[in-house]
């Protein structure tokens, strides 16, 4: 993860770098060497290779005697020598004298020395010679020739000998050397002869529909396939020369094109599948089981070859209208007023019945032909037809609105399920309530107060199991910024404070304090000394200090996080111990959430994740691949947190890991490995659907929380009632409890609760009678 960037309720990045790149060869043809030779004073000779531009350079001549590492050999020479003896200007061949370079003149020209009058230095321009790289003779023809048999073999499914790497690579070549248009042009006709053979094989087959829709199928998928195989061996040519040229489609859409123009010349082929096709809806439609897995594939390719709307649609509404007109007919000749109306009224029996999948298809194929207003429009009249009998019966008032709630509760589910939470439909289902509530003036608002009130009065049953659960769901929604409105969530409190009193909201106006408490500390550790001096780069983070009465209960859970985490945790603690003596910090990593950065080979992303997902994925900065238990070494995080951790990670819809082997369950023996191929639309993803996910244990957890509770007030009011009557018997003792207790509770709870008593020196047992308890003042 490539500069890991983390905010974090209680916890911290990290900015290491996940040394990942990837790797491509490049084929060029070596460029024939460039050798440029001077003729010096000393008959020296100095070879220059390896340029790779012809360009004059001007060389001093104080030389390094060692070669560098470009390729330059270089010559010392003397220093008590004359320059003007040591190198000559390329433009002359000899000495004026008719002699030649050589040894001889260099000796003579020693002897001159003290006569010839110092002359300026002179230069030695080197020229280097322009060559233009050569190919292998017939190298487009035998790149091609290896190509060529691959494509056949797939086309054909043989085994090709040829490794992918080399076909790669002769891809490459040919793309680099600028014959990526003849290399489509190749890769076309070689595809089109293919997919023509296999559209013209289909013709004259099985006269069973059903066999040869089956056939049809199998060449489709089978050219899919093929063509992503094709695709994958030509990807850089996609890449390159067709993302350069406007004109071209790309590998995928040429093999479309030429698929459905082949599909158009071979008639028979396309007017027998789309008359199956209509056979096989005909046949569904009069209540014989069809093959649905080979109608939708079908149906998928005309839309993936562009042509569902003009091959398939125009006739296919038409064979419908053609039905259901006979059908009416036919029902109008032979059935009765109330049969007939029963059988046409469809959506109603569907609704009724809750046949979410059948609405769905109902709802896609309405939406096909620009016809939802009608469905939403029947929806409507349902809704008012159906709470109007829920309503308007007066002998049913008492259960009026828990009714109208389980309605409610089904038309939202086939809103999620049918209608694909289509924001007209939900207002509708909103409107035809308001029209449901209004129908009877008063009464049903009436009711509605009334059953709000004995779910939140004061000494209701079931307000301390209210209060915890709706305590427990408050806190992730304010710590994990989940929050559709704050403003909302104190309106709430507000008006349960209203109807149960302060002691009950105490606790969750307490919450709230803490909230806004957190970001005035945070900003002034933002500007504290600690922060500016001591925190490392590139990490932000974000603390909620949390006072422990106010929140629910939440286990510890331990986890090995990196430095750079615990270092910014330090500092925090220092800051905010130097401002608030006296107080201690326990961190909570089960509540921690981060912003993580990370680099994929495809492309940069934010991942928002927990903290256990962080520290994970952290791991694979320095490794490719870790065993089940080298993470559970590495990060100490309890085991079955981090099965669900590595099950978020590597077996959910996001997958940033892999996990080997294949599976939704997390096994001792299982590896993972960082996903190389990791891709989304999106730039901010989130990854932790399954640690936010309320679990049995929770929900157990929270019960069993408000049950110690419980045990509290149950011990109050044992002493107390003791306190007042001093002695009493054991049958007398749990009826008046039954009377003062505000919740269920059994009988058995009470005598354990009693004897916890007895033993803490509360009561005693009378020695005459067992059954008659002594308060002990």
């Amino acid at each position: 993860m490539s500069q890991s960037n983390f905010t974090t309720t209680t916890s911290n990045n990290n900015n290491n770098r996940n040394k990942r790149s990837s790797s491509s060869t490049t084929y060029t043809s070596p460029p024939p060497p460039t050798t440029t030779t001077t003729t010096g004073g000393g008959g020296g000779t100095a070879h220059f290779s390896g340029m790779k531009k012809a360009k004059s350079q001007a060389v001093s001549c104080s030389l390094d005697n060692n070669n560098n590492k470009n390729g330059f050999q270089h010559h010392q020479f003397d220093t008590n020598s004359d320059p003007s003896s040591m190198i000559e200007d390329p433009t002359e061949n000899n000495d004026g004298g008719g002699r030649s370079s050589s040894g001889s003149g260099f000796t003579a020209n020693l002897a001159r020395k003290k006569a010839t009058p110092p002359q300026p230095a002179k230069k030695l321009v080197i020229k280097l010679l322009k060559a233009k790289p050569t190919l292998p003779t017939n190298f487009e023809e035998n790149t091609w020739a290896i190509l060529k048999s691959a494509i056949s073999a797939i086309f054909l499914k043989q085994p090709d000998p040829c490794d992918l790497e080399k076909l790669y690579q002769a891809v490459n070549d040919l793309c680099l050397h600028k014959m990526g248009g003849s290399l489509y042009q190749r890769i076309e006709r070689e595809c089109e002869a293919h997919i023509s053979a296999a559209l013209q094989s289909l013709v004259g087959q099985s006269e069973d529909l059903v066999v040869f829709l089956s056939l049809v199928q199998k060449t489709w998928q089978d050219f899919c396939d093929q063509m992503l195989m094709i695709r994958g061996i030509a990807l850089y040519l996609d890449r390159t020369y067709v993302k350069q040229t406007p004109t071209v489609r790309s590998l995928w859409d040429m093999g479309l094109q030429l698929f459905r123009k082949h599909l158009s010349l071979a008639s028979e082929v396309e007017h027998k599948t789309v008359f199956g096709l209509l056979k096989m809806i005909e046949s569904e439609r009069l209540g014989e089981a069809v093959d649905r897995t080979l109608l939708n594939h079908l149906l998928k390719m005309f839309t993936a070859l562009g042509i569902y709307s003009e091959s398939f649609e125009k006739p296919f509404l038409e064979c419908t209208s053609e039905f259901y007109a006979a059908e009416g007919v036919r029902y109008m000749q032979y059935s009765d007023v109330p049969d007939f109306l029963k059988h046409v009224e469809g959506f109603m029996m569907l609704m009724d019945g809750n046949r979410t999948q059948d609405l769905r298809r109902m709802y896609v194929l309405f939406s096909r032909v620009n016809a939802l207003e009608s469905l939403r429009q029947a929806l409507s009249a349902y809704i008012r037809k159906t709470g109007q009998g829920i309503v308007m019966d007066e002998e049913k008032d008492k259960d009026m609105v828990f009714s109208l709630l389980e309605f409610k509760v089904s038309l939202d589910k086939i809103w999620e399920d049918s209608f694909s939470k289509n924001d007209i439909f939900c207002n509708t289902i909103k409107e035809a309530f308001e029209h449901l509530i209004n129908l009877r003036q008063n009464r049903p608002a009436e009711l509605i107060a009334k059953f709000l009130d004995e779910k939140l009065r004061a000494g209701n049953k079931g307000k301390d199991v209210f209060e915890a659960f709706y305590k427990k769901d408050l806190a992730k929604r304010l710590l994990l910024g989940k929050s559709a409105s704050i403003d909302a969530e104190k309106s709430m409190i507000s008006k349960l404070k209203t109807e149960c009193g302060s002691q009950f909201t105490n606790k969750l106006e307490g919450m709230f304090k803490d909230i806004e408490l957190s970001k005035e500390i945070n900003e002034s550790f933002k500007q504290s000394s600690q922060a500016r001096t001591k925190l490392p780069s590139g990490i932000e983070l974000s603390v909620h200090v949390l006072t422990t009465g106010y929140w629910p209960t939440y286990p510890p859970m331990d986890v090995r996080l990196p430095h750079e985490l615990n270092v910014y945790q330090d500092i925090f603690k220092e800051f905010y111990l130097s401002k608030y003596s006296g107080r201690r910090l326990m961190w909570q990593n089960s509540l921690g959430h981060c912003v993580l950065k990370a680099e994929f080979p495809k492309g940069k992303k934010e991942l928002a994740v927990s903290l256990f997902q962080t520290v994970v994925l952290m791991l694979f900065n320095d490794a490719q691949k870790l065993s089940f238990q080298d993470i559970k070494d590495a990060t100490s995080i309890e085991d079955k947190e981090l099965r669900r951790t590595l099950q978020s990670l590597a077996c959910g819809k996001i997958r940033v890991l892999q996990k080997i082997p294949k599976g939704r369950e997390v096994d001792d023996n299982d590896s993972f490995m960082f996903n190389d191929a990791f891709t989304a639309p999106l730039y901010r993803i989130k990854v932790n659907a399954i640690q936010l996910k309320e679990t049995v244990e929770e929900n157990a957890s929270t019960t069993e929380r408000v049950f110690q509770d419980r045990q509290y007030q149950v011990d109050a009011a044992i002493v107390r009632i003791m306190k007042t009557r001093k002695v009493l018997s054991h049958t007398l003792l749990i009826t008046e409890l039954f009377q003062q207790l505000k919740f269920p509770i059994k009988p058995v709870d009470l005598k354990k609760r009693i004897e916890s008593l007895i033993d803490r020196e509360y009561l005693e047992r009378d020695k005459s009678n067992p059954q008659i308890y002594n308060y002990l003042a």
